[in-house]
């Protein structure tokens, strides 16, 4: 079935949703938020990427960096971000810090360049995050 509707009911139609009262708005607005807290809730981890992606290896060799003596001095604390190609074979092809202090950034690839991950068909490229705290 289709309805013609003339372009004046039409406007009256929108014009009727423009006059809206403040309290009506309110709960169109709340539930905005609602459906907003949901998702976020429901995909959240998936959209920032915190739960393992399926063609991730697991690390079968974990080496813990060394607190640089300066950072420990200067009380620097934080994380640093590292892209890894990982080769076949699980060892470290090459890296690039993709964020970080730069004081605590040599001491995470030198850990990180004596990882070992699971073996595998292909190379892979993994993120990793290294977290310092000084106590």
């Amino acid at each position: 079935m289709v309805t013609l509707v003339s372009s004046s009911q039409a406007l009256y139609r929108l014009d009727s949703y423009a006059m809206m009262t403040g309290r009506q708005w309110r709960h169109v607005r709340e539930f905005a938020c609602m459906l907003a807290l949901i998702f976020s809730c429901l995909y959240g981890s998936y959209l920032y990427g915190q739960d393992t992606p399926p063609n991730a290896r697991a690390v079968v060799t974990k080496v813990q960096p060394q607190y640089p003596a300066l950072a420990q001095r200067m009380s620097i604390k934080g994380s640093v971000k590292l892209e890894v190609v990982v080769e076949p074979d699980g060892s470290v092809k090459s890296l690039n810090t993709k964020g970080g202090h730069p004081v605590l950034a040599q001491a995470a690839q030198d850990a990180i360049r004596q990882w070992k991950w699971q073996a595998a068909s292909h190379e892979i490229v993994e993120s990793v995050e290294v977290r310092f705290n000084p106590h």
